[in-house]
């Protein structure tokens, strides 16, 4: 619980001070401006909102490790990928979608604060914790945080808890480690894909490297 809050706090601070004219460059998301990734980030806070409000009565049928699946890289036909960048679009002034942001932001943060981590809620088809829900999202966060500062040197990076966290859930999710010479930011920028190991790290990384990217959805 106090992971998620720290990325996320962390995320939406982030964006807080992303500039106007910084909204127009490349994230770290391939094919997506710091915009297209911020109007995302939207969604994801309603997603949060409407998971933690859909109690369910069943067993468990996920963690916060099983909750993400390995699936094949996108391809750009998904219908959702390409409503984003027409819907960021639509804001027009970057400071609008920041307000939107921060607004249902904040709701969903407060709403993760309050809820009870053993309460089982249902999303995507599954059931599981909130607690698992929450550290799920912790991935989701500090990865989104690294594409947000991606090409924005002076912006301000993940925290370092949320960052070894969600390198842990990478390695769980994986079945393996990334070597120990890689920093947690560059096994989960090499790990999902959003940089091409060097040599060295190819080396390192031995038969693991055919595996990459790790792709989840």
């Amino acid at each position: 619980m106090d992971l998620f809050s720290r990325s996320w706090s962390a995320l939406l601070s982030a964006v807080a001070d992303t500039p106007d004219e910084d909204f127009a460059r490349p994230s770290g998301c391939a094919g997506w401006l710091v915009r297209d990734l911020v109007c995302h980030l939207v969604i994801d806070a309603q997603d949060v909102l409407i998971t933690l409000a859909t109690p369910a009565a069943t067993a468990p049928t996920v963690d916060a490790y099983t909750y993400w699946k390995l699936v094949e890289p996108p391809t750009g036909d998904d219908p959702l990928d390409a409503l984003i960048p027409r819907l960021a679009a639509a804001y027009g002034d970057p400071g609008l979608l920041r307000f939107h942001l921060d607004d249902v932001g904040s709701a969903a943060g407060r709403a993760a604060e309050l809820a009870d981590p053993d309460a089982r809620v249902g999303t995507r088809d599954e059931v599981l914790t909130v607690g698992d829900y929450l550290s799920a999202y912790v991935l989701e966060w500090t990865l989104h945080h690294l594409d947000l500062t991606a090409h924005l040197p002076s912006a301000a990076r993940p925290p370092a808890a949320p960052l070894a966290a969600a390198r842990a859930s990478l390695e769980r999710i994986a079945g393996t480690v990334f070597p120990a010479t890689f920093t947690d930011e560059d096994a989960l920028l090499v790990g999902t894909g959003r940089r091409t190991a060097t040599g060295a790290e190819a080396s390192a990384l031995g038969p693991f490297a055919a595996r990459l990217p790790l792709v989840l959805g």
